[in-house]
């Protein structure tokens, strides 16, 4: 399994994936590139910035949504780069196609090179739930191509500690989130990327491992190829009972 997992498409003052040029050209390998534009409600110009992006790279690509049958185009690539954008409008899109089965299928096996960036990488994991996304459209499910078994969070920022700002932290809605669901989460600062080959996974840039209870700082090139074996567990909360005592709350695990 091959997979190219960007935090960002474009950092601040340089052109589209110019941070992760030579890793393009490493995964794409020659090959066409298929781009799936659904992340964004334009795809025609979505499509055609992805295309001057990659193409300074010589990197040739044709978008999915300019196919006779997008679901095909999609299920037949060698290289499928999704694009970022809302997570829940791409997995929705995803969905409608019938394509989160068999693409999973296609990458897992090897018959399909998987680069994703932002929403595109989202849907790289288990579910979408630890999107930064506002829902703007009900996909039928959360469940998203699980190609690797953790959760990722991207754009990551640390808080200010200067901030007067009252609101949840990035930090806060992933501890959140693992107080519901015992799964690892990995949150890429911008400018980082996973690189994922095999049962090796690499991280390059910054990035911040939480766990239930715990975080860890890794630096940049750090093999976090342990999370390819993990086995995430979902749904854990506590909830109340109507007509039922809760009593004294019991720590979490």
């Amino acid at each position: 399994m091959e997979l190219l997992l960007l935090s960002n498409s474009t950092n601040h003052g340089r052109p589209m994936f110019a941070h992760a040029a030579e890793v393009f050209e490493e995964v794409a390998a020659g090959d066409q590139v298929t781009f799936v534009p659904y992340a964004l409600a334009n795809w025609d110009d979505y499509a055609d910035r992805v295309t001057a992006a990659l193409g300074a790279f010589g990197i040739a690509v044709t978008s999915a949504h300019r196919a006779p049958e997008p679901d095909r185009a999609i299920l037949e690539a060698r290289v499928v780069m999704m694009g970022g954008g809302n997570t829940f409008r791409l997995l929705d899109s995803l969905d409608r196609l019938d394509v989160i089965e068999g693409l999973g299928e296609r990458v897992r096996s090897g018959a399909t090179r998987y680069m994703g960036a932002s929403a595109g990488t989202n849907v790289v994991c288990p579910t979408i739930r630890t999107t930064n996304d506002m829902p703007i459209c009900r996909p039928r499910s959360f469940d998203a191509l699980g190609l690797v078994p953790f959760q990722i969070n991207l754009h990551y920022v640390d808080a200010d500690p200067t901030s007067t700002y009252m609101g949840e932290t990035r930090e806060e809605r992933i501890e959140e989130f693992l107080e519901e669901n015992d799964c690892p989460v990995l949150a890429m600062y911008e400018g980082s990327w996973l690189r994922v080959s095999g049962e090796r996974a690499v991280m390059t840039g910054r990035a911040r491992l939480f766990r239930r209870g715990e975080s860890d700082t890794l630096a940049h090139g750090s093999d976090v190829s342990k999370l390819i074996s993990e086995t995430p567990v979902f749904d854990g909360g506590r909830r109340p009972r109507k007509g039922v005592s809760q009593g004294l709350q019991a720590p979490l695990r």
